[in-house]
């Protein structure tokens, strides 16, 4: 802690909070009383407490400070504009479309790492930026100030446990308690006590405290990393602290004060108020910056044509291969790396693995804030547990994080492991989070190829891969640029858009109905999203504008609803085989005739059009 005055931190919190309301009724939407039951918490963390350049919000050493509770933006902005890093008129645009001061922060802001206001989130990412400082060999801290109702979600606890397990005595949790929800007084009001006994169950040192104190709140900002725990301070706050008509007073979440209430409010803190405006911030530590630089290549890949391999396996291997020239590259599993073959890469390089467990939320949250710092993280589970984190991974999207999903045991071609461990949603979640890229490799070489492609890609990226082994079909020299598409036969009776595991369905269709002098033409659709349009458009366009789509994936927002979204308005008919109905146990190749998205399912409906 830095010698600043406490009356000086008194008066810059009566400043945000003059900063936050003149913002939001300025807006006439917005949460001033939410920004100022948290106004003295920030103001010792940011005036008084946290190693920071102000004015380059980037460097890599600054400790870190994450607004879960987004809808607090105004208090962020306030103080960003107290150490002059934000122009004080600005505050006044808070959430005009022309303004990057959004009604929650994004990364258009070079001090906010990522998006926040989907309560839940900002405590799993906070976890990833510690254990990037304890990686790279850095002193940063990472605060990540939270609501009391927030707390309610499942996945703060998902990444208290992850914390509480290695140990984070760099991560600092605050839980601004002010009592009062949206729509009524939160479960536990003011009854911190029951926080308190959570956190520390978890493995957190918890320290509780009058959050309007700022004596308390200094002197517990003081033993940041006394011990071997992460901190989590539990204040006890009110909402509207600071303005007699607000404090404590149901009914005013997320309402913006009138003129003439704005005008009495900001009366009664002026008096105390002062301005952060060149107060000295302490200097973050000159260590060394960790290498984190891209490779000017990647070492080369050694298959044979005809080689049965699964592509999961494929993805171990290759994750090992870009990791021996990349360290940028982190691996991150729930608890099934040896099925995913992400252990390939924790067994190589330990130090830049992390196991998360079985808690996917939280293991999507911290990916993203080992993206936040400079690395490439790949987090693996099976794929449709990626479901779980859907919010995660549209944040992520929002976010423009550098994330790259990568999932397992896809479709009823699984086999015996039933309904709820098959992925028959997950091209559909990931085509609609916007900004992504999202892959469907068939071979060894292909999955390779495109993890390559992952890597150098900037945003959240999703490559799917398959328990069944297939064969190597391409050479090892074979390029997969990002939306494109091979043409593996070629006929004129009809155009076959298939990957994955169906793509080999329709190699084998291809070659039935050549011996009954029907030719087609079959391509591999590996980039999903961006598709490979012209590719399949122009084979469309020499089979009579007709094009049958294939996939181990239910009907909606697969692959033929991506190829019918792109191919519709040029005149060309989809035909979509895909799985429908609720699947069962049994083996691949049943379930892939069941479900008429096999061999002869194809050439069946070739031989009908």
């Amino acid at each position: 802690m830095i010698d600043t005055d406490i009356e000086q931190l008194k008066g810059i919190a009566n400043q945000l909070r003059i900063h936050s309301i003149a913002a939001t009724t300025a807006a006439g939407s917005g949460h001033p009383t939410s920004c100022c039951s948290a106004a003295d918490l920030v103001a010792a963390i940011f005036f008084g407490h946290m190693k920071y350049d102000a004015k380059n919000p980037h460097y890599y050493n600054n400790d870190r400070f994450i607004l879960s509770k987004g809808h607090a933006a105004p208090l962020l902005y306030a103080a960003w504009a107290e150490n002059g890093f934000v122009p004080v008129a600005d505050l006044l645009k808070l959430r005009q479309f022309t303004s990057d001061l959004e009604g929650h922060p994004t990364p258009r802001l070079a001090f906010a790492d990522v998006a926040t206001g989907s309560l839940g989130q900002g405590l799993g990412v906070g976890v990833g930026m510690a254990l990037a400082a304890r990686q790279d060999k850095l002193d940063y801290n990472t605060y990540v100030l939270m609501g009391d109702g927030e707390i309610a979600e499942g996945a703060v606890w998902e990444a208290a446990s992850l914390a509480g397990v290695y140990k984070l005595n760099n991560l600092i949790a605050i839980v601004d308690a002010n009592r009062l929800g949206q729509s009524q007084a939160t479960a536990f009001g003011h009854d911190i006590g029951v926080y308190a006994k959570r956190f520390d169950a978890f493995g957190w040192r918890v320290e509780t405290i009058d959050g309007h104190d700022l004596e308390e709140i200094a002197e517990v900002l003081g033993g940041v990393g006394l011990d071997d725990k992460p901190l989590v301070i539990i204040a006890k706050t009110y909402k509207g602290a600071g303005v007699s008509f607000l404090q404590d007073k149901d009914g005013w979440h997320g309402k913006p004060l009138s003129q003439d209430e704005a005008a009495q409010a900001i009366a009664e803190l002026q008096p105390s108020a002062r301005s952060g405006i060149g107060l000295p911030i302490p200097s973050p530590s000159p260590l060394p910056a960790p290498n984190l630089t891209a490779p000017a290549s990647y070492p080369g890949i050694s298959y044979k044509l005809g080689d049965q391999i699964a592509t999961r396996e494929a993805y171990g291997t290759a994750l090992v291969r870009l990791g021996e020239a990349d360290p940028r590259i982190n691996a991150l599993d729930g608890d099934t790396k040896n099925s995913t073959y992400a252990e390939k890469f924790f067994k190589k390089f330990p130090e830049r693995s992390t196991e998360c467990y079985i808690a996917e939320q939280n293991l999507v949250a911290v990916a993203v804030g080992f993206g936040t710092r400079g690395h490439v993280p790949f987090a693996s589970t099976f794929a449709t547990f990626f479901t779980r984190a859907a919010d995660q991974i549209r944040v992520a999207g929002i976010s423009q994080s550098n994330l790259k999903l990568v999932g397992s045991h896809v479709g009823v071609s699984i086999g015996e492991d039933g309904p709820s461990q098959m992925a028959l949603e997950d091209l559909a979640l990931m085509r609609a989070v916007v900004g992504s890229t999202v892959f469907y490799p068939a071979d060894a070489v292909a999955t390779e190829k495109l993890l390559e492609q992952m890597a150098t890609l900037k945003g959240v990226a999703f490559l799917r891969t398959s328990r069944p082994k297939t064969p190597v079909i391409y050479g090892n020299d074979e390029a997969f640029p990002i939306g494109g598409a091979k043409v593996l036969r070629t006929g004129d009776k009809a155009t076959v858009v298939a990957a994955g595991v169906t793509l080999f369905e329709a190699l084998k269709a291809a070659d039935t109905l050549k011996a009954d002098g029907i030719n087609i033409t079959v391509i591999d659709a590996y980039s999903i999203k961006p598709l490979g349009k012209d590719v399949i458009l122009a084979a469309a366009k020499k089979t009579g504008n007709t094009v049958i789509t294939v996939e181990d994936h239910y009907a909606e927002g697969g692959l033929g609803d991506a190829v019918a979204g792109e191919l519709s308005s040029e005149g060309v008919k989809v035909h979509k085989l895909a799985v429908n109905g609720i699947p069962r146990s049994g083996h691949a190749a049943e379930l892939l005739a069941h479900f008429g998205i096999d061999a002869a399912a194809i050439v069946k409906q070739v031989k009908a059009l």
